[in-house]
């Protein structure tokens, strides 16, 4: 696993998307989101590649999702179930933001290989 420092935090890859913050909270977060299912292609949203990283502070947890395309219909109910996921495993009292971005664009390079090898690619 590299670690590398960004705006103080340290971010750690190798995992399915980087993450800054407490190592004890890493794999609760990981397996919340692995939770939210896609529902129109039927997988993780970090398998698909929908997350883009997780930062973790003292009192905020925040999670950068994209979609496959602005007009994806089903946005808003993927935010909101990681939303409730993340409520399950921060930190009582902790804030939990969901950061929706378009740039850079999803793209088929973000898949998990599970993912890639369940489409066929």
């Amino acid at each position: 696993m590299t670690a590398v420092e960004s705006k103080g935090a340290e971010v750690r890859l190798g995992g399915p998307f980087p993450y800054a913050g407490p190592e004890e909270l890493r794999r609760p977060i990981e397996d919340a989101l692995h939770r939210v299912v896609d529902p129109e292609v039927a997988m993780t949203i970090v398998d698909v590649g929908l997350v883009y990283g997780v930062a973790v502070t003292d009192d905020r947890l925040q999670v950068t999702l994209t979609m496959t395309s602005a007009a994806c219909p089903v946005t808003d109910l993927i935010v909101d179930e990681v939303g409730a996921e993340m409520d399950r495993v921060a930190p009582p009292g902790m804030s939990i933001d969901i950061e929706l971005v378009w740039e850079p664009p999803w793209s088929p390079d973000h898949m998990s290989p599970r993912a890639k090898a369940f489409m066929g690619w």
